[in-house]
């Protein structure tokens, strides 16, 4: 499975249509939709299509034909996304009626190929699954841990200052927690 380093946008013109593609983070997510509409008012459709790994480690997906005719969207566009073994990510199509009529198929596959430019454009990389650890150092020890954590590019951490410690929770791929507990 793969998953997208960062967001990325393309256009593709199908029929004088054009499809504005927005492939993000499931952590860009929420809300986007609604902005999109809003900052494309004269748009015909926002169609989305999504991804992701829920707690129990279980592949959740979802997508929206918003308006268009039932399955000739959102569908094609979750099935690039399964094709691709993209988790943990959703793509948003905004679409502007170009004047001529793709018909049901020609629809299904615009929608795919705006979605495939916009995974060709992307930067994939090898999804890992993340775990949190937590653990306590002494004051004297922050610039330390702080120094082994950028190291090992682990930069998803919070810490408590309590008043004999500090306690840390880290989130980050297993692999590198590993290295990091045996540091």
């Amino acid at each position: 499975m793969n998953t997208i380093e960062e967001a990325c946008s393309t256009t593709t013109e199908v029929n004088r249509s054009k499809f504005i593609t927005h492939l993000v983070q499931m952590s860009q997510y929420e809300g986007l939709q609604n902005r999109l509409k809003s900052e494309h008012p004269k748009a015909n459709h926002v169609v989305y299509a999504l991804r992701y790994l829920n707690e129990f480690e279980q592949v959740v997906e979802n997508s929206s034909d918003d308006g268009e005719p039932k399955g000739c969207a959102g569908v094609p566009a979750l099935n690039v996304l399964r094709g691709e073994e993209l988790i943990n990510c959703a793509v948003l199509i905004v679409r502007y009626f170009g004047g001529i009529k793709l018909g049901t198929g020609g629809m299904a596959r615009a929608y795919a190929l705006a979605v495939k430019n916009a995974v060709k454009e992307a930067t994939l990389i090898p999804y890992e699954k993340e775990i949190e650890y937590r653990f306590e150092t002494s004051y004297s020890d922050i610039d330390k841990t702080l120094y082994r954590l950028k190291k090992l590019a682990l930069n998803q951490y919070e810490r408590v200052f309590a008043i004999e410690s500090v306690e840390w929770a880290l989130k980050g791929s297993e692999e590198k927690i590993d290295k990091f507990k045996n540091m």
